[in-house]
């Protein structure tokens, strides 16, 4: 989105940054998913094979960001949950008081309510007049908006599968495996990669079905964190109701300032 729409696609492109740093530098490889508790014993391309394959597999999952993720994007979190039919709900955080944005998708229906700060920094030119239209409700519109298309694609757990898929072949830089370890209380092999000034690092699960559970990502401008878990759990089904929304078409009929 440009010009009127451009607040709403600065929250769309920290959903595609971030669903891009477990991709185009991860140390995810290809291969055959499949649970092995001995993962541990084989090799650090046979980890990153399954580990990328078991992320595929997934039916649904929760994503989680936190950092500066280099290539210029500024510090952000993110909390999203989503599945491959692309209903999602969750958040994201722009930094450094910048804003933050509440994203809730169904089927073919999205809703979005940016918060105060959002509307102060993002939308200067108007951003006042539009919190006071809204007062604290969702904006809602069509999955296929040309205003909200990017955001609905961020929403979309094949956009990602696609993302992943299409980087498969990726594995520039020297790919070692560490000793098990526990994340949170859970057993992992961490595996990392050195490419272009950047360290990446992945804990894969140790027993059941070898997701990757944590990628953080540090150097050359970037110091972040990525979580995966709730993995082929259902995406909430909860959806604003019509007194908590309004309809962005007639949003953006009311003013002619920039959004």
């Amino acid at each position: 989105m440009t010009g009127r729409h451009s607040g709403t696609r600065r929250a769309a492109c920290a959903v595609a940054v971030v669903l891009g740093v477990t991709t185009g530098g991860s140390v995810l490889g290809g291969g055959a998913a499949r649970a092995d508790d001995g993962i541990d014993k084989l090799s650090a391309q046979q980890i990153a094979d399954r580990s990328r394959d078991a992320l595929l597999s997934a039916r649904s999952l929760h994503l989680s960001a936190r950092g500066e993720l280099g290539d210029n994007s500024p510090p952000m979190a993110l909390e999203l949950t989503l599945d491959r039919d692309g209903n999602c709900t969750g958040s994201v955080d722009l930094g450094k008081s910048q804003g933050s944005v509440r994203i809730v998708k169904r089927g073919d229906d999205i809703w979005v309510k940016p918060d105060a700060n959002f509307w102060k920094n993002q939308v200067p030119g108007g951003g006042s007049a539009f919190a006071a239209i809204l007062n604290g409700r969702y904006m809602k519109g069509s999955a296929d908006d040309p205003r909200l298309r990017d955001l609905a694609n961020g929403c979309d757990l094949d956009t990602f599968r696609k993302l992943v898929g299409d980087n498969a072949d990726n594995d520039r830089g020297t790919l070692n495996k560490g000793r098990r370890t526990t994340l949170d209380g859970a057993p992992v092999v961490p595996l990392t990669r050195i490419r272009d000034g950047r360290t990446l690092t992945t804990d894969v699960a140790a027993t059941g079905k070898p997701y990757p559970l944590r990628i953080t990502v540090q150097g050359a401008g970037a110091d972040a964190v990525v979580g995966f878990s709730a993995f082929d759990k259902p995406v909430p089904t909860t959806t604003p109701p019509p007194d908590q929304t309004y309809d962005i078409s007639a949003l953006l009929g009311r003013t002619s300032a920039p959004v």
